[in-house]
């Protein structure tokens, strides 16, 4: 790059990724004009020559991964902060001097989605749909938000005891609950958080929003789901995959700049590609 900085975001498929526009957002609002962030396709196979690359070259200043690199990247790495450990999964690789470093700022994207919703966490009656990999870092956000209590909602309970430990470990009480249940573990609730693909909750939408529970729901295209419709449509607080993505983009750029990051900025690039790009 003669002299510049270079980040990334790694994953396959990448086509489809909002990162670079907010982080080339974040660049133009700091006066950052030799960075330069790009989409990389990447797989699990392909990631360990790309880090050796990163490793050996000084202008590059970070990495942003998402599926299916999140948890593959954990052994090639040299150091973890205590997010990423608990949670047992890297979406930040930061290169400084050889050494790689992963950090996890998805906590810091999913508790601000939380408190976007403008009302507290309550220490019970938090709801979580889906049992994979995201709901991993949306049970230590709640932790951090204030819950004490949270059901997780999932196709295969039985296999959710990975998520009863972590949570004993962040001070939740975790309890599973059969897919079938979504309905009534909705009603009951006082915050969702759906982490499903899309088309996952539509069956449930198609039956109104079954309480007052607010809801985040973490895709952002297409968007509104047909589950944040419903909520909407039951006038509950609803909060988007976009506020999730632009918050823990901006925990990125704080790590990879050492500076402030433009929110601001960056929410609004990131609603101008929300209404014009179309995602497969």
């Amino acid at each position: 790059m003669n002299g510049g900085r270079w980040a990334a975001v790694l994953g396959s498929p990448i086509a489809h990724s909002l990162s670079p526009v907010l982080h080339r957002a974040a660049y133009a609002a700091l006066g950052l004009a030799d960075w330069r962030y790009d989409a990389v396709k990447c797989d699990a196979v392909g990631l360990p020559g790309l880090l050796a690359e990163v490793r050996a070259d000084p202008e590059w200043a970070g990495l942003s991964l998402t599926m299916p690199l999140k948890t593959a990247v954990l052994p090639l790495l040299d150091g973890l902060s205590d997010v990423a450990g608990t949670v047992g999964a890297v979406n930040t690789v930061l290169p400084r001097g050889g050494w790689l470093s992963g950090y996890n700022t998805d906590v810091t994207g999913l508790a601000t989605a939380l408190a976007e919703l403008g009302r507290p966490v309550p220490g019970a009656g938090a709801v979580v749909l889906g049992g994979g990999g995201t709901a991993r870092a949306v049970l230590v956000a709640l932790a951090r938000s204030g819950a004490r209590d949270v059901e997780v909602v999932m196709r295969r309970p039985a296999a959710g005891g990975a998520l009863v430990e972590l949570g004993a470990g962040v001070g939740l009480q975790v309890r599973l609950r059969p897919w079938a249940q979504a309905p009534a573990a909705v009603a009951e609730a006082a915050v969702v958080v759906a982490t499903t693909p899309a088309g996952a909750t539509d069956e449930l939408a198609m039956t109104g929003w079954p309480g007052r529970a607010a809801l985040v729901d973490v895709l952002y295209a297409p968007w509104p789901t047909a589950l944040a419709s419903a909520a909407r449509r039951a006038r509950v607080p609803v909060v988007g995959g976009l506020a999730v993505l632009v918050a823990q983009a901006a925990a990125q750029v704080v790590l990879m700049t050492g500076r402030p990051a433009p929110v601001a900025a960056m929410r609004a690039a990131g609603e101008v590609a929300m209404r014009t790009r179309t995602f497969a």
